[in-house]
């Protein structure tokens, strides 16, 4: 109740796209997501297309340019396809606007009402790491398919008997060395967020590369945000790489809750997507056996799939890492099933970010 910045959840992360129909295509077809939402020239956006895909509560919305010389055309040129905004809902857009540029929060966007026949959403947005925007989102008084503007829509494929995931679990930004604090005490400042993790030295380096990761949570852990950013080390990070493809700090994955990872996986490498390799040493290590103790899948069937997993003192999750889903090797995703624990993989991250480096090799860049 003593909350100054109640949040109700992650609200949609906002892509910018080079093509917004084909996008809508590959996320419904590989991600197993259902059109619900659209806007573009033909309901009077003139500049821009945007497509709206839900599973269970997880909701990305895809925005592309339709004619050169705006600034989302400009974003993606110099960016690529990525995220340009994680949007959080909250019981009050407005006290949460306010008390964020009270709270040194720079604003973006100041609080706007939207009406149309299905009600009324409020929302307002603030700058984080980069271009990156937090827009908030109070849309209790709504009943529309999206945001008004938007029309609903029929999906382009069925999606699959059994959804893929469920909800966003976490979304993990990269920035510049030296700044991760800084980010830090802003949503702490900001948000009221407290610091859940943090991951440093030999916790999160091979023997090539290192990096430094804080996670924070607001007080109900339903936004989690990891941020990393780089360290030094032999060669170039995973961090390092993203900060010179992207073009400077932004969202480096998003984190995909699912009930039942191995139908997940199967379903989705099925549709094309590409998985992070693990080697069958990590499966066949009698120290990680014994570590991680019975969990709900065979190890066999983990390492058929090469998802990984991962034990703290609360529970185990399992989970696995995509190949970046666009031609710069920027933006990807994580597949997440958790059984009681609320870690991120600790155990995991040696292995993960070897994988890493193995594509970062194959493509130059280590």
């Amino acid at each position: 109740m003593s909350d100054f910045f109640p949040v109700l959840g992650m609200d949609t992360v906002v892509f910018a796209v080079g093509n917004a129909r084909q996008a809508a295509h590959y996320y419904s077809t590989a991600f197993g997501m259902r059109l619900v939402a659209y806007r573009g020239p033909e309901t009077g956006s003139r500049d821009e297309a945007a497509y709206v895909l839900t599973s269970g509560g997880a909701r990305f919305e895809l925005r592309g340019p339709v004619r050169a010389g705006t600034d989302l055309a400009r974003h993606v040129a110099e960016h690529g396809d990525g995220v340009i905004d994680l949007a959080i809902e909250v019981p009050d857009a407005e006290a949460a606007y306010r008390h964020a540029v009270a709270h040194g929060a720079r604003g973006l966007a100041e609080p706007e009402v939207r009406e149309d026949e299905y009600g009324k959403v409020v929302t307002a947005a603030i700058a984080t790491y980069g271009e990156t925007r937090h827009t908030l989102v109070e849309r209790t008084a709504y009943t529309g398919p999206y945001l008004p503007g938007y029309v609903a829509a029929q999906p382009i494929v069925p999606p699959p008997a059994k959804r893929y995931f469920q909800a966003v679990d976490h979304c993990v930004g990269n920035v510049e060395l030296g700044k991760m604090d800084e980010w830090v005490e802003f949503y702490k400042r900001v948000m009221g967020f407290t610091n859940m993790a943090e991951f440093i030295g030999d916790d999160i380096a091979t023997e090539y590369s290192a990096l430094m990761s804080k996670v924070v949570a607001d007080g109900t852990r339903k936004v989690k945000f990891p941020l990393n950013e780089p360290a030094v080390g032999k060669r170039k990070s995973q961090i390092d790489e993203f900060l010179e493809y992207y073009g400077g700090p932004g969202v480096q994955h998003v984190a995909l809750a699912t009930n039942d990872i191995i139908a997940a996986v199967d379903g989705m490498r099925a549709a094309g997507i590409e998985f992070l390799d693990t080697p069958d040493s990590y499966y066949d290590d009698p120290e990680l056996r014994a570590r991680i103790g019975k969990v709900r899948v065979p190890i066999e069937e983990l390492k058929k799939r090469r998802i990984l997993v991962d034990r703290d003192e609360d529970g185990y999750l399992l989970q696995i890492f995509t190949k970046p889903v666009q031609d710069r090797p920027t933006v990807f995703f994580e597949l997440i099933e958790r059984h009681g624990s609320m870690g991120f993989g600790k155990g995991n991250f040696k292995a993960l970010f070897e994988a890493i480096e193995r594509e970062q090799e194959r493509r130059g860049n280590l």
